[in-house]
């Protein structure tokens, strides 16, 4: 059986490649290991507001219960309202159906132990060996089998830890939400205004079908329009399931996530606070974090792609701060997995404590130049061993030698091979990547 579990759950074309009948397997064989493990509990679901998440989640929910398990629906809800809720519910585990910012005809499934953290990979394999096994799975009857429990209530128990990460009043402060029309709809307006923003907020009308739709993290377009014609202070832009924010300041600048944990980072190692004297990014992250970094003699520790590797990089040196580019960060003072809204309050906490615009935290780092182009391709394996592909990447990195960089791999979630080089000329950039990128098309795509 082909591997499900990917670097951020199980994704795929909702209804055919996640299938309701996978989903129920999954939920059949999570639940079994679970049982197998822990003897009984309960296992809590959120999701995102995509239309295939209703037969996911009556899928998985099924799977669930089958095995003796409770299943508590949370309803929409952000990923890390999941994984807090988890853990402050008590619940043996956290399951939530969302592609992020997948378009709506993905979907996934992913899960959090009981204590926040995504599943290790040795969990998630033990899942996966179970999910072939459906019918020859034990079954409880009568008494012992599941129930479904809603409590969609807890979603504003969520809200209420979220508004304790802003630890100034933004009394005044002109913010502008695009919300993607997803799981933050809902919660980021009200946070937002009951800590004093005076908010304006738009897609924020989800319909099952709309979500990520030409808006969010990764279509700020609109947002730094409306920033400019309204004179905000700050724009933020959320996901489809808010673990991640891009913010846009006062002038409509974008400020990506590498710039977020500038901002951060230089912060806490002023105040002589940041443990490990390090910020955990990726292989990705742009080199002027790590050169704006260095100034105050803060390391950047490069982890692979991924939230779960940055995590996990965190975790083990003692990190308190990490994160991507995209706007996925991790403040572990605050939660167990990137959460949008947490970052946000605690960047615009900053602001109003330091007296600073978002343009002029932003201007500590300088940013490099940065091509990125993304090719489509059959599969995600095996491209590293096709000549054609490995002679181009050698040819740019021995152009760009002591200049700067070329990073080629695989995305975590979609069929894509990502082709990134970093380095003073952009021109020069551009050349390389494209290079690249016809080779990957003509000989993989």
């Amino acid at each position: 059986m082909e591997k499900l579990f990917g670097t951020d759950g199980v994704r795929g074309l909702a209804n055919v490649e996640l299938s309701p009948l996978l989903a129920l397997q999954i939920g059949s064989a999570a639940a079994h290991v679970i049982v197998e493990t822990q003897h009984k509990g309960k296992m809590l679901i959120g999701r995102d507001p995509r239309i295939s998440g209703d037969i996911l989640e009556s899928a998985l929910v099924a799977g669930v219960c089958s095995q003796g398990l409770d299943a508590v629906l949370v309803g929409v809800v952000t990923t890390p309202g999941v994984a807090y809720l988890t853990t402050s519910a008590g619940a043996s585990a956290g399951v939530v159906i969302s592609a992020s910012h997948n378009p709506v005809e993905d979907n996934g499934i992913k899960f959090f132990g009981p204590d926040g953290y995504k599943l290790d990979d040795a969990v998630e394999t033990h899942i996966e060996e179970h999910v072939p096994l459906f019918d020859e799975l034990p079954r409880p009857t009568g008494g012992e089998v599941g129930r479904m429990i809603r409590k969609h209530e807890m979603a504003w128990e969520y809200a209420q830890h979220v508004k304790n990460a802003a630890t100034r009043k933004l009394e005044g402060m002109k913010i502008v939400l695009d919300c993607a029309n997803g799981a933050a709809s809902e919660l980021a307006p009200q946070i937002f205004s009951e800590v004093g923003g005076q908010v304006e907020a738009f897609n924020c009308s989800p319909n099952g079908i709309n979500i990520n739709q030409s808006c969010g993290s990764l279509h700020p377009e609109q947002l730094t329009q409306k920033v400019r014609e309204l004179g905000a202070d700050v724009g933020l832009a959320f996901d489809g399931d808010a673990d991640r924010v891009i913010m846009i300041d006062e002038r409509g600048e974008i400020v990506d996530g590498d710039h977020v944990m500038a901002i951060y980072g230089l912060r806490q190692a002023r105040a002589r606070d940041l443990p490990a004297n390090a910020v955990v990014g990726t292989v990705m992250s742009n080199i002027g974090l790590e050169i704006a970094l260095a100034k105050e003699n803060v390391k950047l520790i490069r982890a692979p792609v991924g939230d779960r590797y940055v995590s996990d990089e965190m975790r083990r040196i003692g990190a308190i701060v990490g994160g991507e580019k995209s706007g996925h960060i991790i403040l572990s003072r605050h939660t167990t997995t990137g959460d949008g809204m947490v970052t946000a309050l605690q960047i615009l906490s900053i602001m109003v404590e330091s007296g600073k615009r978002l343009s002029e935290l932003a201007s500590e780092m300088e940013e490099f130049p940065q091509m990125l182009v993304n090719v489509p391709v059959r599969e995600r394996n095996g491209w590293n061993k096709v000549p054609e592909i490995v002679s181009a990447i050698e040819s740019a990195e021995q152009k760009l030698s002591g200049r700067g960089r070329v990073f080629v791999r695989p995305s975590g979630t979609e069929k894509l091979i990502r082709v990134m080089a970093e380095g003073p000329d952009r021109d020069e950039l551009e050349s390389l990547v494209n290079e690249i990128a016809d080779a990957v098309r003509t000989h993989f795509g």
